[in-house]
């Protein structure tokens, strides 16, 4: 599974439009919107890499009101609980 973070510029007025459309495409998991030098975040989760060309620019960068985006591809996951069973190794449990 490819992890991507999506950055995306939108016009003020469309932006909730633009996000609900986002979401509702195929690879999309999550759609934020926020504050700061982007208006919206999306993350996808493809199968392939190839996806992401079909999702990025052939679906998300043909909403109306979508300026331009931005990608990132995730690497690696981390989280809290997979820190905590880490350290947790060898430790006894207390129930």
């Amino acid at each position: 599974m490819i992890t991507a973070i999506v950055l995306i510029h939108a016009v003020a007025e469309r932006i909730p439009e633009a996000a609900q459309a986002i979401a509702d495409i195929d690879g999309v998991s999550e759609v934020y919107s926020c504050a700061g030098d982007v208006d919206l975040i999306a993350i996808l989760r493809v199968a392939a890499h190839e996806d992401l060309a079909d999702v990025i620019p052939g679906k998300i960068g043909k909403v109306p009101g979508v300026l331009d985006t931005d990608t990132h591809i995730a690497f690696r996951s981390y989280r809290t609980t997979d820190t905590e069973s880490a350290f947790a190794i060898g430790s006894p449990t207390t129930d």
